[in-house]
């Protein structure tokens, strides 16, 4: 595997895998766990190379975000990644993402106002900016994401297609703990007792996907669903239920089977707010 750690390496090990050369990317802000994994693999499989990239991009916490707390593992990361099978991995520093003078941003509108965008401002802002510029550099065949975090892969499909960036998008499904659990790098600041809790978001989406299973398509009676269960955990506080359309992630009144519903919630569980989804359909 090739380690590279400035935009004009990254362009060079671009270059020499060959301009014909099909190549799957994903973007990590590391602390890789199997879900991050699982995508490198199958980017290895579809493709002919694979390039992960590594960077806990400033531009999407707020002021009062885990930034400065984020898990980090670059040793760890790099020997994951070496054995799943990544050709490259892409290092870069805070200035060569963001260099002097920068001034420009992707802010793709409408759907990003919602949900995580309504409690992050300017959160998906700089998702949008920096996947942008990632897929500038690696041009890769195809990028990989994971559905556990669904507004963002909705809002990049939209910045994709908006700006003919000509890259297949890929979405994966969650991968979870044997106990429900979303993977997710936060799921380390959790407490056993935290962490026991925590499996409260896979049960509230269940709930909502045994209802439906059971014939009910009233949106309101399927948010109900979800936060009964929330409230029947003491360690859970509940940010936000939706029950939205998986195209533009508007709240529906009622579920129509042919266009199906993306389920999702937020959920503080002591001072760790996770998020979960899962599709109806």
């Amino acid at each position: 595997m090739k380690v590279v750690r400035t935009r004009g390496e990254c362009a060079q090990a671009r270059a020499e895998l060959g301009l014909g050369t099909t190549v799957g990317f994903v973007p990590t802000m590391g602390y890789l766990h199997e879900g991050h994994l699982s995508l490198v693999r199958r980017a290895k499989t579809e493709c002919a190379a694979a390039v992960a990239s590594i960077f806990v991009n400033p531009t999407q916490f707020g002021p009062t975000e885990d930034l400065s707390t984020y898990p980090r593992d670059l040793d760890g990361d790099l020997a994951v990644l070496e054995e799943a099978g990544c050709d490259v991995a892409w290092l870069p520093e805070v200035a060569d993402i963001y260099p002097p003078g920068f001034s420009t941003f992707v802010d793709v509108e409408g759907v990003t106002t919602v949900l995580e965008g309504a409690r992050r401002p300017g959160h998906f802002r700089g998702v949008a900016t920096v996947v942008a510029i990632l897929l500038n550099v690696v041009r890769p065949t195809r990028a990989y994401f994971g559905q556990k975090d669904a507004q963002q892969t909705v809002v990049l499909r939209r910045m994709i297609e908006d700006l003919a960036l000509g890259v297949d998008m890929v979405v994966a499904p969650t991968v979870r703990e044997p106990d429900g659990l979303a993977m997710s790098s936060r799921n380390s600041y959790l407490d056993p007792a935290q962490r026991a809790a925590a499996v409260v978001l896979h049960r509230a989406l269940q709930a909502t996907r045994t209802a439906y299973a059971g014939g009910e398509r009233d949106a309101d009676r399927l948010r109900t669903a979800m936060t009964e269960v929330i409230a029947g955990e003491p360690l859970a506080e509940p940010d936000y239920v939706s029950v939205a359309d998986p195209r533009d992630l508007t709240e529906l009144t009622v579920v129509d089977p042919a266009v199906g519903a993306l389920t999702s919630l937020a959920v503080r569980i002591g001072r760790t707010r996770l998020i979960d989804n899962e599709l109806l359909f």
